[in-house]
Parts: C-alpha cells; sequence; structure tokens
C-alpha cells in the first residue's frame, strides 16, 4: 500500500500534532511516540534500508578508519552500529597517512550506498572515491534473508572498483534482480550492473534539471511498479523524480522546501532516503546540518496522494519535533554510552582511526596500548588518534590512561578532534612528565597544517611515580549554525584519582564552519616528537550525558 491506512498511526499521528499528552519515552519498546533528532550523533549522507525486521543505516566516514559506518534498529529510532562496510580503506597511499603532505583530510567516504541482495544473500556498498573511480565491497553468507535480517558475522570483501565516478549514487535492486546505481548532479544517471555488480553494462542520462537546477544525493526505489529518484537540492530541499520506466522519462516535485527543523539554529533536514514498515508505512529519514556536532539525522512519516507522489507529514507546516512510533516491538538495540574497557579481540563499533591505522602499534591488551606510530610535532599528522562521535546536545567522554610507558619527547591525551583542535594530555621531556592543556591546533586552507597548537594552560608537575591519568571533555554540541552568532565550547579537565576532577584552561571555542564536513570528536592519541618506542595504554573510556 501506499497510504498510510493504519487506524492507530492516524490517531496517533492526530494526537501528537494536536497536543494531546503522550508518553514519550524513546529507549522503551512501550514508548507510543519518538522525538527528533532520532539520533543525536554526526551520521550523515545517509541511506536506509530494511530486510526483515532489522533496519540498516549506511553513512558517510571520509578518511576515518574503518569507513562507511553502518547501524541497525528494530524501530528506525533507536540505532546501534554493528559494523563498518569498508575495513580498510583502499583508496591510496594518502590514506595511509605516510607523511604531512600526503593526507586524506576531507576526502575519502561520503554519499554512499548500501543494499542486501536477497538472491545471492549479500550486502553491497559502493562509493564514489576521489580519483574518479566507484569501490565496491561486499558481504556474503550473512544469512540475513534467512534469519529476518539478523546477521551475526559480517565479512566484508573488496571487489575491485568501477572506472567511473557514481557520483553520490545510490543503488536499486529490481525485481527481477537487475542492479541499477543512480547518480550525478543536476544531470541524474543510471547505470545497470552486470550480474554481480562488479561492471557496468549500460549507462544512460535519465533527467536534467530544465531549470539548472543543482540536484545530487540520489536514491532510487520501485513502489508498486513505479521508479522514484529522491534528490536534495544542498542543503535546504528534497525533491522527488517518478517514472514508469527506469530509463525516463522523469517528472519532478517538491518533497520539502526548506521547512523548519525540529531543534533551532541547524539547517533544514534534506537528503537522506525512505525506508517501509512490514505493515507499509513509509518513513523518510533526512539529515540536518548541525555544527560543531556536525549532520545529525531526523525522521518523519510519509504518505503518498492518489497520483502516487509522497509528502511529508508535517506539524504546522514543520518538521515535527515528535511523531508516533514507526514500530512497536520489545526487540531494543544496545544504547550509545557508557563504559568501555578494551577488553576481547577487536574495537567496538564506535570507533574509527584518524586515517587507516598502523595495525603493527596498538593492540587490545589489558586496555588499549597505543604504541608511538609516527614521530612528528602535529597531531594531524600522528597516526593512530582513535576517534568516536559525540553524543549530542552535551556529553562528557572520560579517558583513564596508564601513562608509565612514555618516553622523552612523547606526546598523549584526549583530544577534541576536528580541524580547528584542543587537547588536554601530557608531554614527556626527559625524565618530567607535565600536564598540559593545548589549543589553536588549525588544519588550515586545504587541509595543511597551520597551527600545531599553543600550550594555553599547565596543571601541577606529575610526580615520577604518577601511573595513571583520567582526562575528560565536556562538549556542549548544541546546533549553533544556522541563523545563530553563538559560539559553543569545550572544557577539559583532568583527574589523579579518578574521582575529582579539575578543569584546565578555558573554555575552548569551537567552530561552527561547514567545510571539514565532520563534526568533532572525542579522540585518544600517542604520538612520539624525537623516536619511537613509548606507549600510553587507555584503560577505559566512559561517555555520559551532561
Amino acid at each position: 500500500m501506499l497510504s498510510i491506512t493504519k487506524t492507530i498511526f492516524w490517531g496517533l499521528l492526530t494526537a501528537s500534532v494536536l497536543g494531546t499528552p503522550l508518553t514519550v519515552n524513546r529507549d522503551t519498546a512501550a514508548a507510543t511516540t519518538f522525538n527528533n533528532p532520532v539520533l543525536w550523533q554526526d551520521y550523515p549522507d545517509l541511506d536506509v534500508f530494511r530486510v526483515g525486521d532489522v533496519y540498516y543505516y549506511s553513512s558517510s566516514s571520509f578518511a576515518f578508519s574503518p569507513g562507511a559506518p553502518v547501524l541497525k534498529s528494530y524501530d528506525l529510532v533507536n540505532w546501534t552500529p554493528v559494523t563498518h562496510s569498508v575495513p580498510r580503506l583502499n583508496f591510496g597511499s594518502e590514506y595511509d597517512l605516510p607523511s604531512a603532505t600526503n593526507r586524506a583530510y576531507v576526502k575519502g567516504i561520503w554519499a554512499s550506498t548500501m543494499r542486501y541482495r536477497e538472491s545471492t544473500d549479500t550486502f553491497y556498498w559502493l562509493g564514489c572515491i576521489s580519483g574518479g573511480r566507484t569501490y565496491v565491497w561486499t558481504a556474503s553468507g550473512t544469512k540475513a534473508g534467512a534469519n529476518n535480517g539478523e546477521v551475526s558475522n559480517w565479512n566484508w570483501t573488496s571487489k575491485g572498483s568501477l572506472p567511473r565516478c557514481y557520483y553520490d549514487n545510490g543503488l536499486l535492486i529490481d525485481d527481477d534482480d537487475t542492479m541499477y546505481v543512480v547518480y550525478g548532479g543536476t544531470t541524474i544517471r543510471v547505470a545497470q550492473l552486470n550480474a554481480d555488480g562488479t561492471a557496468e553494462v549500460k549507462d544512460q542520462a535519465v533527467y536534467t534539471s530544465p531549470d539548472n537546477l543543482y540536484i545530487e544525493g540520489s536514491r532510487m526505489y520501485k513502489i508498486n511498479g513505479t521508479y522514484y529518484i529522491f534528490v536534495t537540492k544542498p542543503a535546504d530541499d528534497e525533491y522527488v523524480l517518478k517514472s514508469k520506466n527506469i530509463w525516463g522519462p522523469y517528472e519532478r516535485r517538491i518533497l520539502v522546501d526548506s521547512i523548519s527543523g525540529p531543534i533551532p539554529n541547524a539547517g533544514n533536514a534534506h537528503q537522506g532516503g525512505i525506508v517501509s514498515t512490514k505493515s507499509g508505512q513509509w518513513y523518510y529519514m533526512a539529515f540536518m546540518d548541525a555544527y560543531p556536532g556536525g549532520r545529525i539525522p531526523v525522521l518523519s512519516p510519509i504518505v503518498f496522494n492518489k497520483d502516487g507522489w509522497p509528502d511529508v507529514v508535517r506539524v504546522n507546516n514543520e518538521w515535527g519535533k515528535t511523531y508516533p512510533m514507526p514500530v512497536q516491538t520489545t526487540k531494543t538495540v544496545p544504547s550509545s554510552g557508557g563504559l568501555d574497557t578494551f577488553q576481547g579481540t577487536s574495537l567496538s563499533n564506535e570507533w574509527e582511526w584518524n586515517h587507516n591505522p598502523d595495525n603493527s602499534a596498538w593492540s587490545l591488551n589489558g586496555g588499549l596500548e597505543l604504541r608511538s606510530a609516527s614521530v612528528t610535532n602535529d597531531l594531524f599528522s600522528a597516526r593512530n588518534t582513535l576517534t568516536r562521535r559525540i553524543p549530542g546536545p552535551k556529553s562528557a567522554g572520560t579517558f583513564r590512561i596508564d601513562i608509565s610507558g612514555l618516553k622523552d619527547g612523547d606526546r598523549a591525551g584526549a583530544v577534541l578532534f576536528r580541524d580547528i583542535a584542543a587537547y588536554i594530555g601530557v608531554h614527556k621531556s626527559g625524565s618530567t612528565s607535565s600536564l598540559v592543556m593545548v589549543d589553536r591546533l588549525n588544519l588550515g586552507t586545504n587541509w595543511v597544517t597551520n597551527s600545531t597548537g599553543t600550550v594555553a594552560a599547565s596543571g601541577p608537575a606529575l610526580a615520577a611515580t604518577t601511573k595513571e591519568i583520567w582526562l575528560r571533555i565536556k562538549a556542549d554540541i548544541t546546533p549553533a549554525f544556522s541563523g545563530s552568532s553563538a559560539v559553543r565550547t569545550t572544557t577539559f579537565e583532568y583527574s589523579l584519582d579518578g574521582n575529582t576532577f579539575t578543569q584546565l584552561g578555558k573554555p575552548f571555542p569551537m567552530s561552527n564552519t561547514w567545510q571539514f564536513f565532520t563534526g568533532y570528536r572525542f579522540g585518544v592519541f600517542n604520538f612520539a616528537t624525537k623516536a619511537l618506542g613509548g606507549s600510553a595504554t587507555v584503560k577505559s573510556f566512559s561517555v555520559e550525558s551532561l
């Protein structure tokens, strides 16, 4: 069914719009409504789809590695990361961060696509990478189709690349199992792939904006025999192209036109994709520019009119702050947060390195041991900085670090990571360890470092017997992007016993600009300025809402 006809859905929707009190609890299966944003973290350029009872969500990650994070949900509201489609960025030497002049910041994975092909039990990921090629990764043998969408073991494998950039692409697996990729900007094209998705069979332009409207971010769907291509006019609007034939001709209509979003001082909801529930209800998940935190997802129901055109369900002509829960289920996913003690044989899927890591320089052994992997005075050129997204609107991340393995010239600590950054940490000089807060780290124009930072504050001298320190970053990533001149700040704290924390330095003003694309992250690092050989061991990391 194209239209949403469930009586309970319309009853809940009417109640939420008119202000009738409802239970609002997005962390339990008993919730009747949810609040936007559904996930207050930086997961942009999303592609969303369902396999059985499981919803999957693929996102951009740029030069962070592993890349193309995948999240899962049972209700479209509560999400948890489960894998990365690109375990190691195989796009060129710059993704290994070999030097200050050969780096991949702001390059890499953006606006890619992911789908499940039931006939071969294979997940496909495709992404155009700078250099004009589209890379293909697959995970086969997951038994997702047979297990109602569940995957216990992912086995992502590189299938090489296609010699064409499928820019801002979307993958469609048609009813006859033929695979198509839609892509492009202003002129939208469709490419037909071969049987295993590793070569192109046909490529054709299917729509060119007659008014020279710039559109991108294509996603393609087939619903009741009709082909739909959702495209965005960055960074405000979403349009829909519709045709009975995959090769066109296509008509165009507006889906959302710069409507206000559910949280202030953020951009308009746009881009993203649509997905249906088992009961035939459709939802549109988009994202909002919400710097300094990045780009965060929001969700809305959509309905189709008698002519087959979709409309976003609005509240007072705006994107709703609250809607009825899409799915009532007792199935849950782990929440983001809590304590990570770095046990087991692999890092959790919350973590991503600043580039491909040097795997010889880190290990899990009673914590995360970070052996110095770079000799540099530039944190942006240091390998093996480990990062994770900051939950909004306000949260604190605390690292417990064993510094007893640091050597002369080493620098280790907790960083608020982005193109304009700051950190709190330990500088080792000879046998002396100094506690410092460093700010004004700046990647600068063309992402070439123009400032390696300034020591803005120093803490008390650390005794030679000091083995562990606790370093805390308290970040306010409440949006300050659209129509706001506000500056959000972060504070840095330390503790020598894990109980009493002291602020070091003044609050650090975060950048609200979009050009780096990625929002601020929590990070931990250890690098050498003189010689390799030192180490720092991260014993735990905890994150909590403020």
